[in-house]
């Protein structure tokens, strides 16, 4: 069976749930792909502190090059969020020929097209369907199945994390800490959720 090696950079609350869906969905991945996704490498700075998922011996590392330039690592998956370095590292595995798969909305709108543009010279896809509605997979349905369509209005989530917190607020009359606090437990939102509810993810 051919393998797809994987490296992660991030591993805090939506890394782990990345690490997770891979652990549980990962024979009908390879059922439906016909090949074996294989989480190589996570980087993180923190690599001590218990996220509720097991991996593997020597899978974490706080040296972020041992999944940037690993040959053998095809896909780079970036969940640091905010700018840097998280440009840097997508630039730099970018450059070693990988792709990229990323949710990170405030890095494409700032640095989309120097990053877009790096992709396409190596001949790399740079995938974002996490960074749009929620999480929603629209982007490939309007590629591909409603590609003959037009379009006047596009009607979305823009911040899953958001839409969570305020839904809660405004059906449960839920104080805003307490959801903010849940979001994070549920793997909604991450241990600094500044982008989020600052409304930084969605303004631009």
């Amino acid at each position: 069976m051919n393998e797809i090696k994987i490296g992660l950079i991030g591993f805090g609350t939506i890394g782990a749930g990345v690490v997770k869906l891979l652990d549980k969905n990962g024979s009908l991945l390879e059922e439906k792909l016909g090949t074996r996704l294989f989480l190589k490498k996570i980087a993180d700075l923190d690599i001590t502190t218990d996220r509720g998922v097991e991996v593997e011996p020597g899978v974490l590392t706080t040296n972020v090059d041992e999944v940037l330039c690993d040959p053998e690592i095809s896909i780079v998956i970036e969940l640091i969020g905010g700018y840097e370095p998280a440009r840097s590292f997508v630039l730099k595995a970018i450059a070693n020929g990988k792709h990229i798969v990323t949710a990170n909305k405030a890095l494409l709108a700032v640095h989309g097209e120097e990053i877009y543009a790096a992709a396409e010279e190596k001949g790399v896809e740079v995938l974002f369907e996490a960074a749009v509605g929620g999480g929603i997979p629209v982007l490939s349905s309007i590629r591909g199945n409603l590609a003959g369509n037009n379009f006047s209005t596009v009607l979305g989530i823009l911040n899953g994390t958001c839409n969570y917190i305020l839904t809660r607020m405004t059906q449960e009359g839920a104080d805003f800490a307490e959801v903010l606090k849940n979001a994070q437990q549920l793997g909604y939102a991450e241990a600094d959720p500044t982008f989020d509810v600052e409304g930084i993810d969605t303004a631009p």
